[in-house]
């Protein structure tokens, strides 16, 4: 039987600076909107160029030689991300309801990200005194090694579809010594705001932590722009993703660390070991967080010999999907999508897709009266050069498509300017290897998807980013390397 959950109070809407809530230079706010109702939540404090000048130099004097941070020993840093972990699982069900509320996620995959986020922070909490260099042989009578320092001033860029879990990727930033500048998106800032106390109440230092709400045309801008920051790590789109890059390199050459958007294939051979679980593994990376997941499974392609019964078997299960507001039921399996942009981008994607002959299975409108919900939609004897099959939807619409053979769905799977993540579902190890070898992607999964570990890296290639996210490789996005060399006396 569904249940409700008590709408949270809202306690944070400031900006957090220098270890303290205040509140925008300009007064200006900016209105955060509830996606499963369309209906405000609250006024957020809205972040500017002058604020950020102001979050930049706090974040600047604490990673300053001789500063707390600075002089904090490794593992010392380590214990504090250990704090924070403990935090935010103490709040994690506030904070999933919070989620919910601002995000229109459902309630229990809420709770899921915040686990894996207290996961995440665990495992670079471990890392902080194990960042290191190397002893390099080199001729001569000379010592070489090097070092893994922190850059210093790291701006990060978060997107909407996991607003906790994205935020909190400062872990990497703050484990390996720097100081962080982070811009929540202006769609879901709650979160954010609420782990910045946490932050507070964890014993950071001022000054290494500071989290500003605003618009990405300005907030967003001013940190690209800002020649004090030293690293922009960004997750979004492709547009934005451009944007950000060009900024940087017109202010001070950042660096930039870019996770973008994708069109992750599944493959789905005739002999994967059990249809219903293939017909739910493709379902699933789809719909999972009603689409918008940037790894989501968006084309799908099934061999020849089981198309018909797999087509039909997902027309099925889309049919039987729940959509609902997650606070109110918490049983529903899909919530809205984030607001009306997004909601007529997806409505507009699907009106392409009937126009240029794709087969609708099921979906393709509206949800309900109120809110940003769409249909659970499927698409069959879809081809490749069809803007649904080019396009990342970000929503809730399945894309199948038929192969023959191996080489063939090879050559479609790479057809395209993304390269995130891929799936193939096969019983023949051979052919797998075959496959996740040959597909232009960050991730290939195996009989599975979407599994996402603090030890395994996470990111693109073309279009789809430049950066890696989790394992030792995320940790080395957010450290230089120095050599050292000494010259030995010719006695030693």
């Amino acid at each position: 039987m569904s249940k409700s959950i008590a709408e949270p109070v809202v306690k944070y809407t400031q900006l957090f600076i220098d270890n303290e809530f205040v509140k925008s230079i300009s007064g200006k706010t900016f209105s955060t909107i509830n996606p499963s109702t369309g209906e405000k939540i609250c006024d957020v404090q809205e972040a500017d160029k002058v604020d950020v000048d102001i979050a930049v130099r706090a974040a600047r004097k604490a990673f300053q030689l001789g500063s707390p941070w600075r002089n904090m020993d490794p593992s010392a840093r380590g214990k504090l991300l250990y704090k924070l972990a403990d935090l935010i699982e103490r709040d994690k069900e506030y904070l999933a309801a919070l989620e919910s509320l601002d995000n229109g996620m459902r309630y229990f995959d809420a709770l899921e990200e915040i686990e894996g986020v207290c996961h995440s922070l665990r495992y670079v909490a471990g890392f902080a005194d194990k960042i290191s260099g190397k002893t390099i042989p080199v001729d001569g009578s000379y010592l070489s090694y090097t070092r893994n320092e922190p850059i210093g001033v790291c701006g990060l860029i978060t997107p909407w579809n996991f607003p906790l879990d994205m935020s909190c990727k400062f872990g990497q930033a703050l484990a390996s010594g720097n100081t962080v500048i982070l811009k929540p998106s202006e769609e879901t800032p709650l979160t954010a705001l609420y782990a910045a106390s946490l932050v507070l109440e964890a014993g950071f230092p001022p000054g290494v932590v500071n989290v500003l709400p605003g618009c990405g045309s300005t907030a967003g801008a001013a940190i690209a722009e800002h020649m004090d920051v030293d690293l922009l790590a960004f997750t979004g789109s492709v547009e934005v993703g451009r944007k950000v890059k060009i900024a940087s390199a017109m202010s001070n050459l950042k660096r930039v660390a870019l996770q973008l958007s994708g069109k992750s294939p599944i493959i789905i051979f005739a002999d994967t070991t059990d249809l219903d679980e293939a017909v739910f593994m493709g379902h699933d990376a789809l719909f999972f967080n009603s689409g918008m997941v940037c790894c989501a499974g968006s084309r799908t392609f099934v061999q020849e010999e089981i198309y018909e019964e797999f087509v039909k078997r997902s027309i099925e299960r889309a049919k039987a999907r729940s959509i609902g507001n997650p606070l109110i039921n918490t049983d529903a399996e899909s919530g809205p999508q984030i607001n009306k942009k997004r909601f007529d981008k997806v409505m507009e994607l699907i009106e392409s897709g009937k126009k240029e002959g794709a087969k609708l299975g099921c979906g393709g409108g509206r949800h309900g009266e109120s809110g940003y919900f769409v249909q659970p939609t499927v698409f069959y004897d879809v081809t490749d050069d069809m803007k649904i099959a080019q396009e990342e939807i970000f929503g809730p619409v399945q894309c199948i498509s038929k192969f023959k053979s191996t080489e063939e769905v090879i050559e479609r799977a790479n057809n395209t300017k993304y390269g995130l993540a891929a799936a193939v579902l096969t019983k023949d190890i051979n052919k797998a290897i075959k496959i996740s070898n040959s597909i232009d992607a960050g991730t290939v999964w195996v009989n599975t998807f979407g599994i996402l570990q603090p030890g395994t890296p996470f990111g693109g290639t073309k279009m789809s980013g430049d950066s890696r996210d989790l394992g030792e490789c995320g940790l080395r996005e957010y450290t230089n390397v120095k050599t050292v060399t000494v010259k030995l006396s010719q006695d030693c």
